[in-house]
């Protein structure tokens, strides 16, 4: 059984991280996972990148988190990966299949509104997933849902309360939205961890989006021992 982690965050992009790439690849491997994706929050989220910077240097400190667990994956043994978790005033989507060529020639997303950014990402062959998507906290003021909009629906978010991921699974199941799952790891210390598992070895972002699109994987959430 492989196992990848779909949505985990690092210190280098995401201010809310305490751990760095090289941590999280390390932590990882530690725990028998195949692959991890790299998901820090878009630079109109909780990103370290100032506002006040040249795009590609924005872009460049967004990419810093994966290309440094990407460097340390690929000497112990663990397949790295990269994507984004795009805000939409405090509701998120997992971006998957996009590279950093392809936002440094878009510095438009930022302006862009939610269904057009969704457009744009599914005309160059991307996929997204709802992360999250009934999460509550004080500085999120309602619910947003885009059901034609969305590849996907985390229903499992190991951070999340059970009710929270049980709603989650109840709007994929209303829309016939496949699932994911994902730890949201911050910190490189996390008990609970999700993802998927599959039989075959995913090789590239490309072919985990393959993977999901085909069904042929299955949803993984497990407590390990600290």
């Amino acid at each position: 059984m492989n196992i990848y982690e779909t949505h985990c965050h690092t210190s280098e992009s995401s201010a809310c991280a305490s751990a760095s790439g090289d941590e999280q690849a390390r932590f990882y491997k530690s725990r028998g996972f195949t692959g991890m994706i790299v998901s820090d929050h878009f630079l109109n989220g909780n990103t370290t990148a100032p506002r006040d910077i040249p795009w590609e240097q924005r872009v460049d400190i967004l990419c810093k988190g994966y290309e440094n667990a990407k460097a340390t994956g690929d000497r112990i043994g663990i397949a790295v990966f990269f994507g984004w978790e795009y805000t939409v005033n405090g509701s998120d989507f997992l971006t998957y299949g996009l590279d950093k060529q392809w936002l440094l020639r878009h510095p438009e997303v930022m302006d862009l509104h939610p269904n057009d950014y969704f457009d744009l990402v599914h005309a160059e062959g991307g996929y997204i997933s709802h992360a999250h998507p009934f999460r509550e906290d004080w500085y999120i003021d309602m619910i947003r849902l885009f059901p034609r909009k969305c590849d996907a629906v985390e229903i499992i978010n190991s951070c999340r309360k059970p009710f929270e991921n049980d709603m989650a699974k109840t709007y994929a199941d209303s829309y016939g939205l496949p699932y994911t799952a994902g730890s949201d790891n911050h910190h490189a210390n996390q008990a609970r961890l999700s993802g998927i598992s599959t039989d075959e070895t995913i090789r590239d972002i490309t072919h985990f989006i393959e993977v999901l699109r085909s069904g042929n994987y299955e949803i993984y959430d497990h407590i390990y021992e600290q």
